[in-house]
């Protein structure tokens, strides 16, 4: 059973709807039991960073994601999350990933928030298993984490940027899998079969 990991953020449903189109049972929630039991969990969310993590905290479920030992996946605002420290509201956050989460620079030719699809720079892991660097993925973010040792995937908005990354047993993708079509089900079928 996947944990879908509830913390008061948006489209966690979209990714419930996702894993049920891949028959794959899951359930949204913050209670720590639970997510301790499950196979696999998921951190999606769409959001604000200091809100989130005060939600976290309060609940005491940033010390739970950091201990976790199953396969994890956070999605878009989880990915921010996962790393030390936001430029949104200056925010510290879980420390997972060694990397800086930035507001895009103004860009005269390009809009923020990074809106639509885009293929990647380059992509390794096996998250990109069956998986073209051609292909595109559906994005929706106005902050993005800077390129680390743990970036698995870049894409190119103004500038380079981690589109996916992984430590240990801690995956993310700045990109929505559950709204990136066909590409996306691969995604989540490649975490699923870890």
């Amino acid at each position: 059973m996947i944990a879908i990991i509830k913390y008061n953020a948006g489209n966690i449903s979209s990714v419930q709807n996702a894993l049920n189109r891949l028959a794959c049972k899951s359930v949204i929630t913050d209670d720590a039991e639970t997510i301790l039991k499950a196979d696999k969990v998921i951190f999606p969310g769409v959001g604000e960073a200091s809100s989130a993590m005060y939600y976290l905290k309060e609940k005491k479920m940033d010390e739970l994601i950091i201990s976790l030992t199953q396969p994890m996946l956070g999605i878009c605002l989880g990915l921010q999350l996962m790393c030390k420290h936001s430029e949104e509201a200056n925010t510290t956050c879980l420390g997972i990933f060694d990397s800086e989460v930035k507001l895009f620079p103004q860009d005269v030719q390009e809009k923020v928030p990074h809106i639509g699809w885009n293929n990647f720079e380059n992509i390794e892991g096996t998250l990109f298993e069956d998986i073209s660097i051609r292909q595109d993925v559906y994005f929706v973010h106005s902050y993005y984490a800077s390129v680390s040792n743990e970036t698995k995937a870049t894409c190119n908005y103004i500038v380079p940027f981690s589109a996916a990354m992984q430590k240990d047993n801690f995956y993310a993708t700045q990109f929505h899998p559950e709204k990136s079509a066909d590409v996306g089900a691969q995604l989540l079928k490649n975490f699923l079969s870890l």
